[in-house]
């Protein structure tokens, strides 16, 4: 079992920055495979960036590429999202995920949400213009 909490959320201004955390707790086996995740009121669930347990291997969204940037601490077992130049169209409630090595192929990283078997509660961030 792994419990993930995320924070940092806020309402933060178009061009401004944030960085949203999330605690992982329980098998550190089953963070294998790190993702955010977002929901827009009305939208369904969208995969916004993933990280294997190297850190070295990432994968985002093309509407965040460039502004978006996913690490991982693995020694505090914390992952993190630095939003750069926050756009409108970003708001949503945001979700921390993870999931086991599933996949042999050391250069995959799982983009749809039926692949991550863990959860966090999320955390809302709204972005005025």
């Amino acid at each position: 079992q792994v419990h993930l909490v995320e924070s940092g959320g806020g309402l933060v201004q178009a061009g401004d920055s944030l960085r949203l955390s999330c605690a992982a707790s329980g098998r550190t086996d089953s963070t294998y495979y790190m993702g955010w995740f977002r929901q827009a009121a009305g939208k369904e669930r969208e995969f916004v960036a993933a990280i294997a347990r190297s850190g070295d291997r990432t994968d985002y969204v093309d509407s965040v590429k460039g502004r978006f940037t996913i690490s991982r601490d693995n020694a505090k077992n914390m992952v993190y999202l630095q939003m750069n130049s926050v756009v409108p169209e970003d708001t949503a409630i945001y979700y921390c995920a993870s999931a086991p090595k599933y996949y042999s192929d050391p250069y995959y990283l799982p983009r749809s949400g039926y692949q991550y078997d863990y959860w966090g509660q999320g955390t809302q961030v709204t972005v005025s213009s």
